[in-house]
């Protein structure tokens, strides 16, 4: 018989962390990179943090950017960076930290497509430096979609 961890891995992430959803949504809501936050369901019972960025400071072959953040009470999280391109595709990446069976709790989905793993490394798991950590590896995406 399987443990439940087991059976489902994400079982032990806990409830979602409110005030560190409402601390990463200020911080969003005061960056130039972007345009729109918004919580899911509701203001009040927030799961999930949808930040949608500035579409005029990427090349015009982009129509939507999005970053969608989970933070649970047990410092687990979820950060998912998603570019829709018109040639109907996308380039994504996330970082995650959350107990699993396929590798460390601490992992990163490489770009393009988000399917192959890293393990990841950072300094602090503080939210506000994974959020720094995140929004400059976007800063660099930026950088490089202007560079080609």
């Amino acid at each position: 018989m399987t443990s439940p961890r087991e059976d489902n891995p994400l079982e032990s992430i806990g409830p979602p962390d409110r005030q560190t959803l409402q601390l990463l949504k200020r911080h969003l809501a005061s960056d130039s990179l972007v345009t729109e936050t918004a919580f899911d369901p509701n203001t009040y019972e927030p799961r999930l943090l949808h930040a949608v960025l500035d579409k005029s400071q990427y090349p015009e072959s982009i129509t939507t950017v999005r970053l969608d953040i989970r933070w649970f009470t047990t410092s687990d999280f979820s950060i998912h960076y998603v570019e829709e391109h018109i040639e109907e595709k996308h380039w994504e990446c996330r970082w995650d930290r959350h107990p699993n069976t396929h590798n460390t709790r601490l992992y990163f989905h490489q770009p393009p497509t988000a399917e192959e793993l890293a393990e990841l490394s950072l300094s602090s798991l503080h939210p506000l430096e994974v959020y720094s950590t995140v929004l400059a590896a976007i800063e660099n995406r930026t950088e490089d979609l202007w560079s080609v």
